[in-house]
């Protein structure tokens, strides 16, 4: 039986699966990303992570697939550049190939949580999707006619840096009034903590501090509490017009949602779908954009990328 190896780079942890070509799971695990010891410590530990998810009974993997953060040149499989990981035009699939004798495709993360949505998740009921990470940034990828969406030279679909208010806030790309500023996990906590210390007596106040507030903090006060209620709407408002501009570029056939924040459910999809059909150009009655919850959690990643191979 054919399977195959995806591996998911994160800042701490890298996680594995090895999987089919269905995307049934045989194995799973994780080991530390090792990155601040070098390339070659982290090397090390992705190479000892895939010979622990080889699995036995099947034989040699038909190849291993690479999520990584960062600016990736997925032609040659090269980190071009990865700030987090301190990595910098390292040949990344280059190296795995050689040390594994496998074949090895390289992507960004998120381009590899999206595809992994497409085929596995959320978004396996549609030809053309869009995967949107609500986190610390806004990051995304983009599927069209089934194949992943990655720009020139590898380098497109950076969604949380399209601007959406015009001399905004500073991003810390240096552009101002980005997606990304408005539409995060962490747009969402920096409201949430202006409104509080704003309005001393918001029932918030009952269960958090402004220091301990998190993204689920005004949504679960917003049925009773005014100041949770406007932080909702504002977040809704920002990240709706974001999606509806990716809508009238890309029109797909779903928007998926990822990250802590699209654990909300309806309280963030139904609003936004609102939104989705009221602006979308020429109306929601031929084409419609559905947005809903992305479904495979923290296994999208590594799973997209195995299906990197799967996917030819």
């Amino acid at each position: 039986m054919s399977y195959y190896i995806g591996i998911d780079i994160g800042g701490t942890f890298i996680k594995g699966v090895a999987m089919t070509a269905e995307g049934t799971i045989l194995s799973e695990n994780k080991c530390p990303t090792g990155c601040e010891d070098g390339a070659a410590a982290m090397l090390k530990n992705i190479i000892a992570l895939v010979n622990a998810l080889k699995s036995g009974s099947c034989g040699e993997p038909a190849g291993v697939g690479v999520g990584c953060p960062g600016l990736v040149e997925s032609a040659s499989g090269t980190i071009k550049f990865a700030g987090n990981l301190n990595l910098k035009d390292y040949p990344l699939g280059e190296e795995l190939s050689r040390v594994l004798s496998l074949p090895v495709k390289v992507t960004n993360d998120a381009n590899a949580a999206a595809l992994g949505e497409a085929k596995y998740g959320a978004g396996k009921n549609y030809k053309n999707s869009i995967l949107v990470t609500l986190g610390t940034g806004v990051g995304g990828g983009i599927i069209i006619d089934g194949k992943l969406f990655e720009g020139g030279s590898s380098a497109g679909t950076e969604i949380g840096h399209m601007v959406i208010e015009r001399h905004g806030e500073r991003c810390t790309c240096g552009r101002r009034g980005c997606f990304e500023r408005y539409a995060s996990a962490s747009a969402l906590v920096r409201r949430t903590k202006y409104a509080m210390e704003e309005n001393a007596g918001s029932a918030m106040w009952s269960k958090y501090t402004s220091l301990n507030c998190t993204g689920k903090t005004p949504f679960e006060f917003m049925d009773g509490d005014v100041a949770a209620k406007e932080v909702v709407d504002w977040y809704i408002k920002y990240l709706a017009c974001g999606l509806v501009n990716l809508a009238n570029i890309f029109r797909p056939e779903v928007i998926m949602l990822g990250g802590g924040v699209a654990a909300q459910g309806e309280r963030l999809t139904k609003p936004l779908q609102d939104i989705m059909d009221g602006e979308v150009f020429a109306g929601n009655d031929y084409a419609r954009v559905n947005i809903v919850a992305a479904s495979l959690g923290n296994s999208a990643g590594a799973m997209g990328a195995a299906a990197l191979l799967i996917n030819g």
